[in-house]
């Protein structure tokens, strides 16, 4: 689909492994790259989630050259379990998740994801609830730095929380560029050339859209319907997500994954006993000539499972 680029596609593809036959579920179809692949690789059905009413609309011309075979499904895919049985479907032999904003979110100046452009401070995949302003505008000083230093990992969060809350003293907080000008003004230009907005903007999308919750539930679903044999195989982009879908796969396979705070469920004891196998035992990486046509995909990390038994 123009102006999306689905990262690690080959790779993706490769490790799925798509078959003549089979059920298969793409949990974030954003652009419908990777879901689009998958049916031209194999004669198999599909099912596509995505919580964007937008991401829906568009994969209609999709299903359109794929009747029977796509499925398009509004909601959440930390919902799988539920939006799939209502459909009948209860096992599936592969899921792919895509974690994070899509490219047409970012490029939409004004569904507020990007600090690059100026438009309304919103960041809602689903266009409903709390929007990145109303947290902004409504978070105590405390809350807010801690969410900025918690899912943004930026040191200068006390800073930053402090100079929003001067800010919108003087007036409501509305934009994306009335934010962005609030953190140049409070942090040191970074020498990396990362934009000292991004960690920030991260860190109110993941708040907004409860993004590594949804992550945890997600991963849980998946890994329930999956047949034995079925794959699931994830790409993300940040630190955070990577953590929790590397403790998740390695305590599925069996491994010690470790604790986080981000996911409480790695608190509760030792590894059950092992269902799956990791196929990826160290994240998959972009080539540079990928990475080199799409910026976008340099921090992109590919890990995988396969079920092997019905335990676990």
């Amino acid at each position: 689909m123009s102006g999306h680029l689905p990262v690690m596609l080959a790779e993706v593809l490769a490790t799925l492994a798509p078959r003549d036959g089979a059920r298969y579920c793409d949990g974030t179809f954003g652009g419908g790259g990777y879901a689009g692949a998958i049916l031209d690789a194999a004669d198999c059905t599909l099912w596509a989630i995505d919580r964007d009413p937008d991401a829906i609309a568009r994969g209609a011309a999709l299903a359109a050259r794929h009747p029977d075979r796509l499925h398009l499904v509004e909601g959440r895919f930390g919902d799988m379990l539920s939006l799939l049985a209502a459909r009948d479907v209860t096992a599936l032999d592969g899921v792919v998740l895509d974690l994070g904003v899509s490219s047409f979110q970012l490029d939409q100046a004004e569904r507020g994801f990007s600090f690059r452009a100026d438009g309304p401070l919103d960041m809602r995949m689903e266009r409903s609830g709390p929007s990145a302003a109303d947290l902004v505008n409504g978070l105590p000083e405390g809350e807010l730095a801690g969410l900025l230093a918690t899912l943004g990992e930026e040191r200068f969060a006390r800073r930053i929380a402090r100079r929003i809350v001067e800010a919108r003293a003087e007036a409501r907080i509305e934009t994306t560029a009335q934010l962005v000008g609030i953190i140049h003004r409070s942090v040191p230009r970074d020498p990396s050339g990362i934009d000292s907005a991004t960690r920030s903007f991260q860190a109110l999308r993941l708040s907004v859209n409860d993004e590594l919750g949804e992550v945890e539930r997600g991963l849980a679903a998946a890994a329930a319907l999956l047949a034995p044999g079925g794959r699931l195989v994830v790409v993300s982009f940040h630190s955070l997500e990577d953590r929790i879908v590397k403790r998740f796969m390695a305590g599925k396979a069996g491994r010690n994954a470790g604790a986080s705070r981000h996911d409480p469920a790695s608190l509760a004891g030792p590894a059950p006993a092992a269902g799956f196998r990791l196929i990826t035992p160290k994240a998959l990486r972009p080539g540079d000539a990928e990475t080199a046509t799409n910026p976008r995909a340099r921090s992109a990390r590919l890990r995988a499972i396969e079920r092997v038994s019905e335990a676990a």
